[in-house]
């Protein structure tokens, strides 16, 4: 028989019983997929100083340059007014590749620890872009699984101050016709081909050198 205590006692458990909180599964990278993602980014017969199914400006294409002296050894620099980056290698040389760069006031000069890097990264916005537009940013707050589409694209470099994550990558992208423009949020954007290839040359712990873009020196002129 049920009593009048075990129906207050039944009753104030149910109403008091924690509710589960909803379960996201976090977005995925399977390794299987690499080598598959990779040959859909790399033309066939691959040439970095040559292949151009992208439709770039020829200067954008990978290039072997003389550095300026004094820069260390595999260290990143990225010229936000033409739109290049340097990663420098051994006697006086870099590779310099094309890029694009933040839009508006969204792009961030400075010095930076690059602290990670990842094959076909996953992608999570930030709380300010989804603020910022969220139209384009909103559905993907949990996060996109890698691949082809994503936008941080074949590979990413995670910049750091000290221990504190910026926010803000060097990475691949979908959007190759973006490069020698101003397109992201704040990070700066490869042809996904492109930086496959420079991807195994860069050390973790190197520095990345965001120079200022062309709004910031007339600013301070």
């Amino acid at each position: 028989m049920l009593t009048r205590r075990h129906f207050i006692a039944s009753g104030a458990a149910m109403f008091s019983a924690p509710i589960a909180p909803l379960a996201f599964a976090a977005p995925k990278s399977p390794r299987s997929m690499w080598d598959k993602w990779d040959a859909q980014v790399i033309p066939a017969e691959y040439d970095p100083a040559t292949s151009n199914p992208w439709g770039l400006q020829p200067r954008f294409l990978p290039r072997l340059v003389k550095a300026n002296a004094g820069l260390t050894v595999g260290d990143i620099h990225v010229d936000a007014v033409a739109r290049y980056l340097y990663h420098i290698r051994e006697d006086g040389m870099a590779m310099r590749y094309g890029v694009a760069i933040a839009k508006g006031n969204l792009y961030e000069p400075g010095v930076y620890n690059i602290k990670f890097k990842r094959k076909w990264p996953t992608w999570t916005p930030t709380k300010a872009m989804i603020k910022r537009e969220p139209e384009q940013y909103a559905q993907h707050e949990d996060g996109m699984d890698a691949g082809p589409n994503n936008p941080l694209g074949s590979r990413a470099f995670y910049l750091y101050k000290g221990n504190r994550d910026t926010y803000l990558r060097i990475h691949g992208s979908p959007s190759s016709n973006s490069i020698g423009g101003r397109a992201s949020s704040g990070c700066v954007r490869m042809v996904m081909a492109h930086i496959i290839g420079l991807y195994e040359h860069v050390e973790t712990g190197s520095t990345a050198y965001l120079h200022p873009s062309e709004d910031k020196l007339t600013a301070n002129v």
